[in-house]
Parts: C-alpha cells; sequence; structure tokens
C-alpha cells in the first residue's frame, strides 16, 4: 500500500503543478485551464504510462521466435514468481540496460537495450529480468513512470513559460506579473522536478535487488550485472531523457558530467548494492 499511497501522492502534484503554474503565467483564467490540462495528464500518465517509457526509449515488442532465450528467461521467472507473462521490448540503444513499466502486473511491461543482450552473459542477464520482474510484482513500476511523467511535464512547462517570459516583453501592461519572478519560476521549476522524483525512495532499488536475488536463489549474477552494467553506462552514451532515467535498473546518464540531475539521483550507489547482494541481505 506504501507504493498506492506515493503514486496518489504524485498524482496529486502533477495535477496541482498545472493549476499553479496556470494561474502564474496566464492569470485567473489560467487557473481553469491548468486544471483541464491536469486532469489530462494524471490520466494520462495513469493509463499511458507504460507507452510514455516504451516510446522513449524506441522500444520495439518482440516475442518468442524474435528473442528466443531473452523470452524464455523471464518466462521461467514469471512461472517461479507466480506473476503474468509481461510484454517484452528491446530499444535500439549500445548501452546495457533494462527497466520496467506499467499500471500493474496485468499491464506490465520490460524494455532491455540491445546492448544488454549483446554484452553480458545470460546469467548476467537473468539477474536483471530477476530484478525487474520483481519491480512489477512489487507494484512500484507505475510509481516511477509517473514520477518521470511528472519530470517531463515541469521541464516542458517550465521551457514554455521560460521562452514566453522573455519574448512577451512588456505587451500585456494589464498584468502585474514580475518578468524576473517568472523566469525564476521557470528556471526553478526542472529542480522542483528533480525533487519530485525523489520522493520515490532509492529503497525500492534495494528492495527489488533483494527480491531478484530470492527469486533466483543467488545475488551474484545480480551483483556482477550492476558493477558490469555501471562500467558500461561510463562508457557508452545514451540518450535516454532524464525524466525517465530513474526508471533503469542503472543510472543511464552516469557518464556525463556531474549536474544537478547527478546531485539528486534516485539511484542507491552501485557500490552499496553490490554490497548487500554478496553479504547476503536479501535472504
Amino acid at each position: 500500500m506504501k507504493n498506492y499511497g506515493k503514486t496518489a501522492v504524485l498524482l496529486a502534484a502533477l495535477g496541482g503543478l498545472f493549476v499553479v503554474l496556470g494561474g502564474a503565467f496566464l492569470g485567473q483564467g489560467g487557473l481553469y485551464i491548468g486544471l483541464a490540462l491536469g486532469l489530462v495528464m494524471v490520466g494520462g500518465s495513469y493509463w499511458f504510462s507504460d507507452k510514455l517509457a516504451i516510446k522513449s526509449a524506441h522500444g520495439v515488442q518482440v516475442d518468442r521466435t524474435q528473442a528466443p532465450d531473452y523470452y524464455r528467461i523471464v518466462d521461467e521467472l514469471a512461472q517461479r514468481a507466480g506473476m503474468p507473462m509481461p510484454r517484452l521490448f528491446i530499444a535500439p540503444s549500445d548501452q546495457p540496460n533494462a527497466f520496467a513499466t506499467g499500471r500493474n502486473p496485468k499491464h506490465a511491461a520490460i524494455c532491455v537495450n540491445q546492448g544488454l543482450l549483446q554484452l553480458m552473459s545470460w546469467d548476467e542477464v537473468r539477474g536483471v529480468l530477476a530484478h525487474e520482474l520483481t519491480h512489477i510484482r512489487n507494484r512500484d513500476i507505475l510509481t516511477g513512470s509517473i514520477a518521470a511523467a511528472v519530470g517531463m511535464a515541469i521541464t516542458f512547462g517550465a521551457r514554455m513559460a521560460m521562452w514566453g517570459a522573455m519574448f512577451s516583453g512588456g505587451r500585456d501592461r494589464d498584468r502585474d506579473d514580475n518578468p524576473l519572478v517568472l523566469l525564476a519560476t521557470a528556471l526553478l521549476a526542472p529542480i522542483a522536478a528533480m525533487i519530485i522524483q525523489m520522493a520515490i525512495s532509492r529503497s525500492r532499488e534495494f528492495q527489488a535487488d533483494a527480491g531478484a536475488a530470492r527469486l533466483i536463489g543467488d545475488g551474484e549474477p545480480l551483483a556482477r550485472a550492476l558493477l558490469r552494467l555501471e562500467a558500461y553506462a561510463g562508457r557508452i552514451p545514451s540518450d535516454v531523457n532524464p525524466s525517465q532515467a530513474s526508471n533503469y535498473i542503472v543510472n543511464p546518464l552516469s557518464g556525463r558530467k556531474v549536474t544537478f540531475g547527478n546531485l539528486f539521483s534516485t539511484h542507491p550507489p552501485v557500490e552499496a548494492r553490490v554490497a548487500r547482494l554478496r553479504q547476503g541481505n536479501w535472504a
């Protein structure tokens, strides 16, 4: 139930944010426009969060004949966990990585990057897929997907507001808005997006790691996979939208220079995750 509470808070934050921004930039009439946009975004985030994540990754759905080993491993683990078989996707990125998405286990999907299947051993891939299935079983994938949608919406709205404040000049003299205040709000909004994404507890990654180790009866495959995934993420660039980065098993943007996004990372340190797995803290 904890994840349902987080989801409700994020949905409420997303809807409320549009109301506030609408009033700030469009006046009283903007409150109603913001409310309408907020309701559309809240509904869209709930029903289409999986499609948004898959589309952002350019994932292509595959079946048993197109990716037999990938399908076989997920099918085996899903049966062992007593879960429905999720839809499977492959993204064209060369960086090894993966994420799960969907609003519940019956409407779930796993997307792996092409690099995961090409550069990792099947034992390591199995550990990664067990981690993603645990996210699905724990029902925290919707929360992460909505957090990503919130981040994308805030960032888009902030950019639109910033350009509007810059080019509106003094044309609307009937309003008392200070352009500097508008610009400051637009610049600070992406930081607010990061903070909202941090509302998704980093403990969910530790929980998914532990669940994966219990599912396959061994923490070492995932421990090795995490170390290799982080190393590859530092060497192979990724064009993942920063708002979607928190969905992945390791931060796909870790190879970039330190930014505010790195400082507000939703991923625990890989070293800490590996230590827990190797110390048997999952049993």
